[in-house]
C-alpha cells in the first residue's frame, strides 16, 4: 500500500524513490510489526484475562505445568494481525506471491481459532473434531498448491530442488500439487505440535522466517539467484518482506511468550504460522530446506507419530510423552533449558539450510 504511496510521492521529491528497495521495505516490514506486537499485545492479554479466556493443563502432563492454568491463550491473533497489516503495509500488493501467504496464513488462523473458540470459549474440550479441523486443512492447503500449479509461468515453479547438489532438480509436473499440500498441511500441524512450552515454537518460527526472507530475496534477484544457482523465479522476492513481517511479530509475540509466558499463540497462532512457513518454501522452492531448518518441528512430529505407532502396535511408549519435548521435561530438565536448547539446535539446522545456497 505505502509503495504506491511512495510512487506516487516521487513525482514530487525524488526522496521517497527509496521505498522502492525491497530491503529496505523489509526492514520496515519487521519494524512494523514488532511495534504493532508491543502496542497491541498489552491490551490483547487484558481482554483475553477480561473474559477468562485461559489455558487448561493435562493432569498427565508434567506437574509443573499445572500452574499455567488460566494464562491467556488465543494470543496467536495478535500475530495474524501484526503480520497482514505490515504486510499490507509495504508489500507489492499486486503481487500474487504476496496475497497467496496473506490469505493461506489467515485461512489457516480461522481454523485455528474456531478449535481455541470452542475449547476455551464454548467449554468444548475436543474443540474442533480432529476429522474436521484436517477436512478444512486440507481445503486449504489444497486450494494453494492448485492456485500456485494452474498460475505457473514456468517449469522451474514446480520443480523440486535437491540442496547441496548442483542442478539437482527433479520435474514435478502435478504432483507438484501433491507435495505443496502435504507441505503446507504439514508444516501447519509441525509447528502446533511444537507449541508446548513458553517460546518454544515462536522462536524457530522466527528464525527460519529470517531464513526464507534470504532464499525469497535471493530467488527473486536474476543476479544473485545465478550467481548461487538457485531458481531465479520473477516477483517471488516480495515475499521477503511478509518473512519479515512474520519475524517481527515474532520477536514482539515473544515479548509476552517467554518464560514465564504471560500469553500462549493457541491454535490460532501455531496453525497459521506453520502453514506461512510452509506455503513460503513452496513458493521459493526450498521444501526440503525448510525440512532441515524447521528439524526441531521435525522432530517433535516424528516423535509423537512414533509413539502412537508403537502404542498400538505393542502397547509400549518410546517416550516418556510426547511430543519430544514433554519427554524431556519428565526426564527431569527445567523448561527453560528444555527450551533453549532446542532454540540452540534450530539455529544450527538453519545455518546448514542457508549453507544450501553456496554449497551445491
Amino acid at each position: 500500500m505505502l509503495l504506491y504511496l511512495a510512487e506516487y510521492l516521487a513525482r514530487f521529491h525524488t526522496g521517497f524513490n527509496v521505498i522502492q528497495y525491497l530491503t529496505l521495505r523489509t526492514i520496515f516490514g519487521v519494524l512494523t510489526a514488532l511495534v504493532i506486537s508491543f502496542v497491541v499485545g498489552p491490551l490483547m492479554i487484558r481482554r483475553l484475562t477480561f473474559h477468562q479466556i485461559g489455558q487448561t493443563v493435562r493432569n498427565d502432563g508434567p506437574q509443573s505445568h499445572l500452574s499455567k492454568a488460566g494464562t491467556p491463550t488465543m494470543g496467536g491473533a495478535l500475530l495474524l494481525v501484526a503480520v497482514t497489516v505490515s504486510s499490507l503495509l509495504w508489500a507489492d500488493l499486486g503481487n500474487r506471491y504476496v496475497w497467496v501467504v496473506i490469505v493461506v496464513t489467515l485461512m489457516f488462523g480461522v481454523i485455528g481459532f474456531v478449535d481455541d473458540y470452542r475449547k476455551l470459549v464454548l467449554h468444548d474440550p475436543k474443540g474442533l473434531a480432529s476429522r474436521y479441523k484436517y477436512l478444512w486443512q486440507s481445503a486449504a492447503g489444497a486450494c494453494a498448491a492448485i492456485f500456485l500449479y494452474m498460475t505457473a509461468g514456468s517449469v522451474t515453479e514446480t520443480q523440486l530442488i535437491i540442496p547441496f547438489v548442483k542442478t539437482a532438480v527433479i520435474d514435478m509436473g502435478p504432483w507438484f500439487m501433491l507435495l505443496a499440500y502435504f507441505v503446507i498441511v504439514g508444516s501447519s500441524n509441525a509447528v502446533n505440535l511444537t507449541d508446548g512450552l513458553d517460546g518454544l515454537a515462536i522462536m524457530p518460527t522466527v528464525l527460519v522466517a529470517g531464513a526464507l526472507a534470504i532464499f525469497a530475496y535471493a530467488s527473486g534477484h536474476a543476479q544473485i539467484a545465478n550467481y548461487l544457482l538457485i531458481p531465479q523465479i520473477k516477483g517471488v522476492g516480495e515475499l521477503a518482506v511478509f518473512c519479515g513481517a512474520l519475524a517481527g511479530a515474532g520477536l514482539g509475540f515473544l515479548w509476552f511468550n517467554a518464560y514465564p509466558a504471560q500469553v500462549f499463540m493457541g491454535d490460532v497462532g501455531a496453525l497459521a504460522l506453520g502453514a506461512a512457513l510452509g506455503v513460503v518454501a513452496v513458493m521459493v522452492r526450498q521444501e526440503l530446506v525448510l525440512l532441515i531448518m524447521g528439524g526441531v518441528f521435525v522432530m517433535e512430529t516424528v516423535s509423537v507419530i512414533l509413539q502412537v505407532v508403537s502404542f498400538k502396535l505393542t502397547g509400549r511408549r518410546i517416550f516418556r510423552m510426547a511430543p519430544l519435548h514433554h519427554h524431556f521435561e519428565l526426564k527431569g530438565w527445567p523448561e527453560p533449558r528444555v527450551i533453549v536448547r532446542f532454540w540452540i539446535v534450530t539455529v544450527i539446522l538453519v545455518l546448514i539450510g542457508l549453507a544450501s545456497l553456496k554449497i551445491r
